[in-house]
């Protein structure tokens, strides 16, 4: 592996960017300023947007010779995760070591070790004078906090792309790459339920006063998936059916049963886990996160709390589905009950596996690593790639984190093949898209 590949991430990781509170704002700065700096050596140019106050936003540019050259737009994020409890580490969280042919650091695989070989593939070709394409550069700060500045720089801007690559993602396993197709959406409602002016004994009132948890409980149950594990299909509202090759391309990937028994779940229903892929990628699921009321001993509290997250499916609508899932809720209450809403929400997205910059893709991808790329959908969310596909810019999804990497957890770490991996992959995907029809 090239040492100045190595040696600049254990630099970058060395900066504790943490946005997700406990960070310093300084150190934020000097992250993107990291990222940016890359940039300008390498003959681009870069500078840092905020965006109503958000963490700095390094935005960039790194132009082709060849002036028809199509533009690709490279996204990835400084900002990472606090360290947590740090007598969990085996070594400190903001000390990157090397051993067992890893990278432990926090932010080795969420997001820095991820994209900074992307990174370093466009400023390497630039130099070479062998860039293909012109590449725009995109690293945020607040990816671990919502996105919010970004999306907004995203909705705003005129230039485009004509493709994009968002290394924030992983392989299958150690030999198989993977192109991330689909990311499903989100709608959270933490809602709060308040009964009374304040808390009673439940021998002298109970039976007779309205109690919170109890309204709660009915809310939740009006909303939550039955037995069998079927959400209600008033919550499943324009869900898009999986094309063929995705369905495919499912049958080669670890069974559901070994997705849940590594993560150390058990299935919801009978049967679960042979719907691993189309529940969690391609289908709404609606969870219980959180309920939050009274004490262990006899009170009828004055208020409960809740939060329930809808997973929104491609295809499904955020405002639509929000609509939805209160006016549920909000049926399964009593009148007496007063009710407060706070919402957050993101759009799913999904690229077609026949779109040509995926296939361009894939065909890097497998050049690359030596194996064709898996088709993915993923359950979680990633913000701007919600904002991209709005905009009707073609994105790859990918990366080189494995399962194994405990990306936001303690230990957190990223193969020294995935880096080498990362790199190899960001310069045949670069060449690839050169292709882009015009």
């Amino acid at each position: 592996m090239p040492e100045p590949l190595l040696d600049a991430l254990l630099d970058w990781l060395r900066i504790p960017s943490i946005s997700t509170g406990g960070g310093d704002p300084a150190d934020l700065q000097r992250a993107a300023q990291w990222a940016a700096d890359r940039v300008v050596e390498a003959g681009g140019e870069a500078e840092l947007v905020t965006v109503d106050g958000s963490n700095p936003i390094v935005v960039g540019e790194l132009r082709s010779d060849d002036a028809d050259a199509p533009t690709v737009l490279v996204y990835g994020h400084y900002d990472v995760q606090g360290a947590g409890d740090e007598a969990l580490w085996t070594t400190p969280a903001f000390e990157p070591t090397i051993r067992d042919e890893r990278i432990w650091a926090r932010g080795a695989a969420d997001d820095k070790g991820n994209f900074w070989p992307l990174l370093a593939a466009a400023c390497a070709l630039k130099r070479e004078g062998e860039l293909p394409v012109h590449v725009r550069v995109c690293c945020e700060g607040e990816e671990e906090a919502g996105s919010h500045g970004v999306i907004a720089w995203l909705r705003e801007d005129e230039v485009g792309a004509d493709a994009a690559i968002v290394f924030d993602s992983g392989m299958v396993d150690p030999q198989t790459p993977a192109i991330t197709l689909g990311l499903r959406g989100v709608v959270q409602a933490t809602f709060t339920v308040t009964t009374g002016e304040r808390d009673l004994h439940s021998g002298i009132y109970g039976g007779t006063a309205l109690n919170p948890l109890h309204v709660v409980t009915r809310m939740l149950a009006a909303v939550v998936p039955g037995p069998d594990g079927v959400l209600r299909e008033e919550l499943r509202e324009g869900v898009l059916e999986p094309a063929a090759a995705e369905l495919r391309s499912w049958e080669a990937l670890p069974t559901g049963a070994e997705v849940l028994g590594e993560a150390g779940a058990r299935e919801a229903y009978p049967g679960a886990a042979g719907e691993y892929y189309r529940r969690n990628g391609a289908d709404a699921a609606l969870d219980v996160n959180e309920v939050v009321a009274g004490e262990p001993r006899t009170v009828i509290p004055r208020s409960a709390r809740a939060t329930v997250s809808l997973r929104l499916a491609p295809g499904q609508e955020p405002g639509r589905m929000q609509a939805v899932l209160e006016g549920l809720l909000r049926d399964a209450a009593p009148a007496e009950a007063e009710l407060e809403f706070r919402w957050h929400s993101a759009s799913p997205a999904l690229f077609p596996v026949d779109e040509p910059a995926i296939q361009l893709a894939a065909g890097a991808l497998e050049r690359a690593v030596g194996k064709a790329p898996a088709f993915l959908r993923s359950g979680g969310s990633i913000p701007i790639v919600a904002e991209l596909a709005a905009k009707e810019i073609p994105t790859i999804v990918s990366g080189f984190v494995l399962p194994d990497d405990a990306f936001h957890a303690p230990d957190e770490s990223f193969s020294l093949r995935g880096l080498e991996l990362g790199e190899r992959a960001g310069r045949e995907l670069l060449k690839a898209l050169a292709e882009l029809p015009r």
